[in-house]
């Protein structure tokens, strides 16, 4: 069983995230107590390790490697020995990277599966059961971004394959979390339009340039107000699926 404790959570979680990399010793005492490291911080950071190779020995098959071999002290530092595609952040990285290649070769049914395998490997934030330092707080941040960027292109395959109207719930549910994406809001715009609710999608463009200059200061970009004018007109041919304006709006 791994140690319930905050501080050896840190280290497995940071030593996780970068498998067969060895995270320095300096980074792991950064991460864990910031700028203000106890006098004994060497001697504690060992003690951190040493509860992690006895919990890892509890879960690790008695045919496998021991738990030294797992949790390695090398070169300053600490490193699992685990390769990356056994981590869960390897498996996103690696089918987050083919769903783009399938979408950029045309092909949104594979990019669809791929992405959505990928989206299901998430179970809730970033580590969530670690308490988060500055390291963590970046890694945690790049993950994320990396996770809606997942999402956003899955939708573009979906919208490119006519699964306009069952993504209105999530697009909505989008748009409303992140009030300054445009990206997002273009897909909403999109999706309300081809499913007969272009009075909505105007409103959502409203509602979009609204917060953009309240809060920055500046006007949706120029794509995103090329699609709001072809709904005025309404202009068929610009709005027509695999045209250049959807291209703009599915692309960011």
């Amino acid at each position: 069983m791994l140690p319930s404790a905050s501080k050896p959570r840190q280290v497995l979680a940071l030593l996780s995230l970068h498998p067969r990399r060895v995270v320095q010793t300096e980074v792991l005492i950064e991460e864990l107590w910031g700028a203000a490291p106890p006098r004994s911080v060497l001697t504690t950071l060992q003690t951190y390790v040493l509860q992690l190779r006895r919990g890892l020995s509890e879960v690790l098959s008695p045919d496998g490697p021991p738990a030294k071999e797992v949790l390695v002290t090398s070169r300053g530092g600490y490193l699992l020995t685990v390769s990356r595609e056994n981590t869960d952040v390897g498996r996103f990285d690696d089918l987050l990277a083919r769903g783009q290649r399938a979408f950029r070769a045309g092909d949104c049914a594979a990019a669809s599966r791929l992405l959505s395998q990928a989206l299901g490997l998430w179970r809730g934030p970033v580590v969530a059961d670690a308490r988060h330092g500055r390291t963590l707080e970046i890694e945690s941040a790049r993950l994320e971004a990396d996770r809606l960027s997942a999402q956003e292109l899955r939708i573009s395959a979906e919208l490119r394959m006519g699964g306009h109207r069952a993504l209105l719930g999530e697009l909505t549910a989008l748009a409303g979390a992140y009030p300054l994406h445009e990206r997002l809001h273009g897909q909403l715009m999109l999706a309300l339009h081809r499913a007969g609710r272009t009075a909505e999608a105007l409103a959502a463009f409203h509602r979009l340039r609204r917060t953009l200059l309240d809060e920055l200061g500046l006007e949706p970009t120029r794509h995103i107000r090329h699609l709001h004018q072809a709904m005025l007109v309404p202009d068929t041919t610009i709005l027509a699926r695999g045209g250049l304006l959807e291209e703009a709006v599915l692309t960011g």
